[in-house]
């Protein structure tokens, strides 16, 4: 942003400098043109007097002296010409060395009139200034004095003042362009500081405040409404988390009554129930230990979950086992298709809501009769759950919609759910350093993948 704002403030400036710039440089050479052709003006007028005298006594001598003289001081050449155009007096100056406009110059002197000032901008194209001046007797033009004066050391006079203009802009554009870093850098300083704090909060430092307040109002202002917003913020987070510590707290109460509960009906049921007993006691310590991390995430990212390595096979066989019930009275098969030995390095109760979720949202939406196919595999540095269900599926353009809370295909609005099992899932394997990513599956219905950090055991 810094960089636009400058190109923005830059780019103006340098056209402007460059329009200034240029206009004042074809000033500085047409008004040194004028000024030589208004000096070399005044010289042709001093000859016009004694060539008048020259001409009416036809005695050359006189003002071929004065333009001998005239050349060796000032380096110029001139000459004298009668009405009719021949050279009548000379100082070396003749009509084969004049170009075009010159001769010009000298046809409109002979027609009684004055040429004018030469137009030319560019330096390198002076040409010498050839100036023509009518001589009149009475009335009548009796001859015409030419000078010819070399506009090198003009050409360099410009040039010289052109290059101290340019070396001037080139200041003015660099003392510009610090003073424009320099306000860049005071108005965004105070947005550098707010996009600190919010980084802060974002990594759950919920006390982070902006103290330095310098900088255009308005942003002063921003940061002052900054302040208040995480002040706020962080009390409703806190509100939140007391809220669900104490509810947690709440639900222990009654969680470990239904316990004990289950094991004095356990100890009078027979044997063949067993298994089920034990499947309830298992439900609800599990229970218990998904309230322990829902309460970890509640508190924010700077609860770490409690990663170890863990049989990541084992786990999804005993997920299925407990949810095969509930498959079996929707007609829907639980199979797994293909799993080798995997570890994965990470949090157990973590990854059982994540699978959870995921399985849940398979189950519910696999039409009756058919299978929801789970395969578990090593990726090298993760381990991959993929859940493949031949249900409805989701559209290719709303597939990036699926994992964010309160989304629901248009196609499942009939099916109950709150669009949140996905969402969920995915902050649980945020939480512990995993990924979930949706697919549509070959054929039909949905493939989510939950990939897990690996501990490097699998085979």
């Amino acid at each position: 942003m810094r960089v636009r704002l400058i190109v923005v403030l830059v780019i103006p400036l340098i056209v402007l400098f460059g329009v200034l710039g240029a206009a004042y440089g074809r000033s500085v050479a047409l008004a040194s043109q004028q000024e030589l052709f208004v000096d070399r003006l005044g010289d042709a007028g001093y000859f016009v007097t004694s060539a008048r005298q020259a001409l009416r006594t036809d005695d050359p001598t006189v003002i071929e002296g004065e333009l001998e003289r005239y050349r060796q001081v000032y380096g110029i050449k001139a000459m004298v010409l009668d009405r009719s155009g021949d050279i009548w007096a000379t100082s070396g100056l003749n009509m084969v060395g004049l170009d075009e406009p010159a001769m010009q110059n000298v046809d409109t002197a002979l027609s009684g009139r004055r040429g004018d000032a030469p137009r030319t901008v560019l330096p390198w194209q002076f040409d010498d200034l050839v100036l023509a001046e009518p001589i009149f007797d009475a009335g009548d033009l009796i001859g015409v004095v030419v000078t010819s004066s070399n506009t090198n050391a003009l050409a360099r006079d410009v040039m010289r003042q052109w290059a101290l203009l340019a070396l001037g802009g080139v200041l003015a554009i660099g003392a510009s362009l610090f003073l424009i870093a320099r306000l860049a850098n005071w108005v965004l300083r105070p947005v550098r500081r707010v996009d600190s704090a919010m980084k802060e909060i974002w990594h759950g430092h919920m006390e982070a405040r902006i103290s330095d307040t310098t900088g255009p109002p308005e942003l002063q202002h921003m940061i002052a409404v900054f302040n208040s917003m995480a002040e706020e913020v962080e009390h409703l987070i806190q509100r939140q988390q007391e809220f669900v510590s104490n509810a947690s707290h709440e639900l222990r109460n009654p969680l470990n009554a239904l316990l004990l509960r289950i094991e004095h009906l356990a100890m009078g049921l027979p044997d063949e129930w067993a298994e089920e007993a034990e499947r309830a006691r298992e439900e609800g310590r599990r229970m218990t230990r998904i309230m322990d991390a829902l309460l970890m995430l509640a508190r924010g990212q700077n609860s770490e979950p409690d990663a170890a390595p863990v049989d990541v096979v084992a786990l999804v066989t005993r997920r299925l086992e407990a949810w095969e019930p509930i498959s079996r009275q929707r007609d829907v098969e639980l199979a797994l298709v293909d799993a080798g030995q995997v570890h994965g390095f990470v949090d157990e109760i973590v990854i059982e809501s994540a699978f959870d979720a995921v399985l849940d949202n398979a189950v519910k939406f696999s039409p009756p009769g058919a299978s929801v196919d789970v395969s578990v595999t090593n990726g090298g540095d993760t381990v991959e759950i993929a859940v493949r269900d031949h249900g409805p599926g989701v559209a290719p353009e709303d597939l990036a919609l699926v994992t964010e809370r309160f989304w629901r295909s248009p196609a499942g609005q009939d099916t109950p759910g709150s669009g949140l099992g996905l969402a969920i899932a995915t902050e649980f394997l945020n939480s512990c350093g995993g990924t979930l990513a949706v697919a549509s599956g070959d054929g039909g219905g949905l493939l989510v993948t939950l990939r897990l950090p690996a501990d490097g055991t699998a085979s």
